[in-house]
């Protein structure tokens, strides 16, 4: 299975597997949401249930609740956990000051405040998120539903003064209608293709009334994994220099994984 994955889902597998690495016994971990995520949870189910790792989940979606149960991790509310070792998520876009663009799944909320509520924030993720300026990926606000319309005419003011190349809005939709994030919100995405402050921006718009979180993480995000479709994950440690590299065989991963579940 594992070896007849897409070069893309390659890359996202050797980032989630070497990043489970990072996990101990009797951890309480924060687990995001996405597709490189998803790989990283049926990871972790796999040294639950060879090792016997004991460890328990904070879930930042109802999707990764799901997952986490089904791979058998034990599932526990935030505020059970009270304060979380790891919390180990993907991202959209990460440039060198380790600052992150998250929410393209929607549920960049429940990921900031699990992140923040973490010792450590460990990011798994492939070259192509790699930028030198965030901003090309679209920026999700999740805003409350009333009054969305004037939220987003507050937002384009601020959008009219910041650093930015572009200044598009609009609300994402699911299907015939909106999208609608777990809290019950509205996602409105941002096309800005370069961001030159996103401190300063980040600020700003969760200053905006109806503005519940924006996207953009920084001072989060301690370690980035980057994994390669030839199996090779690259590490790298805010505070350390240099990069540690380690290559998987997937031919002995499927093997692996299929006996595994």
């Amino acid at each position: 299975m594992i070896a007849e994955l897409s070069p893309a889902d390659k890359a996202k597998f050797a980032a989630a597997r070497r990043a489970v690495d990072f996990v101990e016994d009797g951890m309480r971990l924060g687990l995001g949401t996405g597709s490189t995520a998803a790989w990283m949870v049926k990871c972790l189910g796999n040294r639950v249930r060879n090792e016997g790792l004991k460890i328990r989940g904070v879930p930042t979606s109802s999707r990764t609740a799901a997952l986490a149960a089904d791979c058998g991790i034990e599932v526990i509310t935030l505020d059970q956990a009270g304060w979380l070792d790891l919390t180990i998520d993907g991202a959209d876009e990460f440039d060198a000051d380790y600052r992150l663009i998250k929410g393209g799944g929607g549920a960049h909320l429940q990921e900031k405040i699990v992140a923040a509520a973490s010792d450590r924030m460990l990011v798994i993720t492939d070259p192509s998120k790699d930028v030198a300026t965030l901003g090309a990926f679209p920026l999700p606000l999740e805003v409350i539903p009333f009054g969305m319309e004037t939220t987003r005419r507050l937002v384009e003011r601020v959008l009219a003064d910041a650093d930015v190349d572009g200044r598009g809005t609009a609300f994402r939709k699911a299907g015939e209608g909106l999208f609608v994030t777990d809290e019950g919100n509205h996602t409105l995405d941002l096309q800005l293709g370069r961001i030159g402050d996103p401190e300063g921006l980040s600020a700003a718009l969760n200053a905006i009334p109806g503005v519940v979180e924006n996207g953009l993480f920084m001072n989060i995000c301690d370690v980035i994994v980057i994994g390669h479709e030839d199996g090779r994950a690259v590490t790298r440690q805010k505070g350390k220099g240099g990069e540690e590299e380690t290559r998987l065989d997937f031919a002995e991963e499927d093997k692996l994984f299929q006996a595994d579940n």
